[in-house]
């Protein structure tokens, strides 16, 4: 999906500074290798208005980030330019609420303002749009802009058309049907080679050779030609092209030997010197390869595919007492949900009525279905178990849990690691290097051994056996995979950066409330102060906690309730980050907060110590609720002690982190007696307590000075800055959007456990990635030079090369057997 971003700053220098970006992605056909990468994010970084653009060969995407200004067109000829095509995607709207032409405009102006939008076409009579999109724009995106201009509007059948929306069709170039016809065509001249090995003669005259190897070289290997010479064209170079020079100097030399050789050449039973199967035969394999690889590219997007599908078509909404199936489309915020026993759940909601178990094992990787009932929130693409629920749309479309899974899940696999900058500038320059090598090699072998013939077949072999398509998949297809495996355990990987800095973490730092502790604190103790009764410290306290997610303010409001109790409206409320809330309830200046805001306001230190003595020695948290007239010290009214239970997997989680050789630190903005009993309890190696979220951030930033690979565990608002601050931020699932945005890892689940396979995962990845690199980087430097030497024909160079892409890809796969373990 097409994101608009906030201002960001520019890797280019300054063009685009102070300026608003968007980020587009557009799908690319046509690469082969890493040197297609190369050449089109040349091509994208050199339009003006560019910020910066990465391309990524497995997921075949580019990701640019651009002024909203830049026309899409722009981009499109710079894709085509580099020899590469942007495919099309056509999307048919239904548009409601138009009356006239001036209608039209507006509409057609809201469409071609979304980024990546090529044409919107809008019919006021059939009340349609035909919007032309350079792929990657969903119809939410479209949707979206027609409601802001003031329109309703569906996707038409909710279907899309174009090359992009039937990937399930393939052209016949893109299946086996190549590689079957080049086997058939190919057999007949590798067999009489084999026939020579027990004493039969069975060769085919040149004039046979050359009928079944042109086909091949010129129809089935046209692919190479085209996209080898696209690279000459852009001043580059690529696999292709060195598939076309290898095969092409094989072929050619054949002919020419068959042209000029005498016509009694043959006869005496001394073969023509012929190299027809050489040529074809190598096209043969490359092509099975890449077929190969196209399958294995698909399977490494299995998790995202697999998450997409948990998106139903309809949903069963009830509507004036009438029970209606409507496609996902016409679905509103606050529709009641009709969902059956056994169906999954259209978008996300609350339930409103019913009592049912809830599988949401693939989104948060929980095995075992979680019980839900009235008040609970459920999430769009769970399966509902044993009853009838009654849920109200909260969540639609983009905004839905769902979608913001798949777009970091995309947004984490169409990135590149770190690690791939390193294989991008070797890729630079190795076909240009190759063809050098395979120029000296023709030289050296024409000069020392003076035939000509050998001198091109050993080049020939340099040239096929090189495979820069190995080192352009190493990264990305580990990437991929580990992201995708990653999802299906309930960890969400934002980009590819976070994934591979979390395999060197040494010190993970928690937040206490809600990520080591329940998060759900009850209100265990109340002591009214200075004249005040419990029951009216407990009901101005829930007045100003009346809209407040914090969970201290859930506790009050859930002990008032429980009392019923009803606080008076509270005006002028404000949150106070680390410190606590306040606001005018009745006309007083009230305000609920830590023992260390009202002692920056001027309460004495000692007459809170004295007082809250006996709930810090039980480890319970406590807060103040005063009156703060403005021009004077606030006035205690009354203490809250709260009481938070450590979650059953917390224990476990710190024990597997020491088992894994890493240190653990706790930041709060607790009371030190509180904090100190949880850090015991789990021990836990250092505990730092009554922090502000700044002190926090530096806290953390201070352990990365000390050299320290700090990932940051944490759920609330007050967070944030530490999870920034950190190498990896992890925020806790059922934490705040702010925690989630921030950080580079989410926890679906709140099982602190998750961090260890966070870390786990991050490992494993990073493992396969080296050894994808490692193999890929050693095929090349051993192989190219036993082809130099003359060592190994053509035909088998085509067999290796085409076989170590597959390789690295298969290598990659393997990542899908991992089970969560934490090593």
């Amino acid at each position: 999906m097409n994101t608009a971003a906030p201002t960001l700053p520019s890797p280019s220098a300054g063009a685009n500074a102070g300026v608003p970006l968007v980020e587009l992605r557009l799908p690319i056909q046509g690469m082969t290798c890493a040197s297609c990468v190369r050449r089109v994010e040349k091509r994208l970084n050199a339009v003006p208005g560019v910020a910066a653009a990465e391309v990524n060969l497995a997921t075949e995407q580019a990701t640019v980030r651009a002024e909203a200004a830049l026309p899409v067109q722009a981009l499109r000829e710079a894709v085509q330019a580099a020899g590469f095509q942007v495919p099309e995607q056509s999307t048919q709207l239904v548009i409601t609420g138009m009356t006239c032409a001036s209608c039209v405009g507006r509409v057609e102006r809201a469409l071609r303002k979304v980024p990546g939008v090529q044409q919107a076409d809008v019919n006021l009579a059939t009340e349609t749009a035909h919007v032309s999109t350079l792929g990657g724009v969903s119809p939410d995106a479209l949707i979206a802009a027609v409601t802001q201009a003031g329109y309703a509007a569906r996707e038409a059948g909710g279907e899309t058309t174009g090359e992009a929306a039937a990937p399930a069709r393939p052209p016949w170039s893109h299946t086996g049907g190549p590689v079957l016809v080049a086997a058939l065509l190919s057999a007949p001249l590798v067999l009489p080679m084999l026939g020579m090995l027990v004493g039969q003669h069975w060769m085919l005259s040149g004039g046979w050779q050359w009928l079944l190897a042109t086909p091949v070289q010129f129809w089935l290997g046209a692919r190479f030609y085209r996209a080898g010479w696209a690279a000459l064209k852009d001043r580059s170079g690529n696999m292709d092209l060195l598939v076309a020079l290898g095969t092409s100097a094989a072929y050619g030399l054949s002919v020419y030997n068959l042209l000029t050789a005498s016509p009694h050449a043959g006869h005496d039973g001394a073969p023509l010197p012929l190299y027809f199967e050489s040529s074809a035969v190598v096209i043969t394999l490359v092509l099975l390869g890449k077929w190969l690889e196209a399958r294995a590219k698909r399977q490494t997007l299995g998790a995202l595919a697999a998450l997409k599908a948990l998106r139903p078509e309809t949903a069963r909404v009830r509507r004036n007492g009438q029970d209606l199936d409507l496609p996902m489309a016409q679905l509103q915020q606050g529709d009641l949900l009709v969902v059956r026993p056994g169906e999954r759940m259209p978008a996300d909601g609350r339930i409103t009525e019913g009592q049912s178990l809830v599988d949401e094992s693939m989104i948060t990787g929980e095995s075992m279905p979680q019980s839900r009932g009235p008040g609970d929130r459920v999430v769009g693409g769970s399966v509902n178990g044993e009853g009838l629920l009654l849920v109200t749309v909260t969540a639609l479309g983009a905004e839905s849990t769902l979608s913001r899974i798949v777009r970091m899940v995309e947004n984490a696999q169409a990135g590149k690691a770190p690690i791939q900058r390193m294989v991008d500038q070797v890729s630079a320059v190795f076909v240009p290097v190759v063809i050098a090598l395979a120029l000296l090699t023709a030289a050296a072998w024409g000069l020392l051994a003076g035939d000509g013939s050998q001198a091109v077949i050993h080049a020939v072999a340099v040239l096929v056996i090189a495979c820069p398509c190995a080192l352009g998949l190493a990264t990305p297809a580990a990437i991929m995979v580990g992201t995708g495996v990653a999802a299906r355990h309930g960890l969400l990987i934002k980009d590819a950066q976070a994934l591979e800095q979390a395999r060197s973490v040494t010190t993970v730092v928690f937040d206490k409330t809600g990520t080591l502790t329940e998060g759900r604190p009850q209100l265990e103790a109340l002591r009214p102060l200075n004249g005040l009764t419990e029951a009216d410290a407990l009901s101005l306290a829930a007045s100003l906690q009346q809209g407040s997610e914090h969970p201290l303010g859930r506790a009050v409001r859930e002990a008032a309730a429980e009392r019923g109790l009803q606080g008076a409206p509270a005006t002028d409320v404000r949150a106070v980050a680390g410190r606590g809330i306040e606001g005018l309830v009745q006309g007083r200046r009230l305000i609920l907060g830590s023992r260390q805001w009202l002692v920056s306001l001027g309460t004495p230190a000692a007459t809170l110590d004295d007082a809250a003595a006996s709930a810090h020695a039980q480890g319970m948290t406590v807060s103040w609720l005063a009156e703060h007239p403005g021009d004077s010290a606030p006035l205690p009214l009354a203490l809250l002690a709260f009481g938070d239970r450590l979650k059953p997997e917390a224990a476990a989680a710190v024990r597997q982190l020491r088992e894994m050789g890493l240190r653990t630190v706790m930041l709060t903005g607790d009371n030190r007696a509180a904090a100190q009993t949880v850090a015991d309890t789990l021990g836990l190696d250092e505990v730092h307590a009554e922090l502000l979220p700044e002190d926090k951030a530096r806290h953390v930033a201070q352990l990365r000075s000390a050299g320290a690979q700090v990932a940051m565990v944490g759920d609330g608002i007050n967070d944030a800055p530490a999870l920034a601050a950190a190498d990896v931020g992890m925020a806790m699932g059922g934490g705040t959007d702010v925690a989630m945005e921030t950080a580079g890892i989410t926890l679906m689940r709140g099982d602190p456990r998750l961090v260890a396979q966070a870390i786990g995962i991050s490992r494993a990845t990073v493992r396969k990635i080296r050894q994808n690199l490692f193999w890929a980087f050693v095929y090349n430097l051993l192989g190219i030079p036993l082809a130099a030497l003359g060592l190994l024909s053509p035909v088998i160079a085509g067999a290796a090369m085409a076989l170590s892409s597959v390789s690295v890809l298969g290598n990659a796969l393997l990542l899908k057997r991992w089970k969560g373990d934490a090593r």
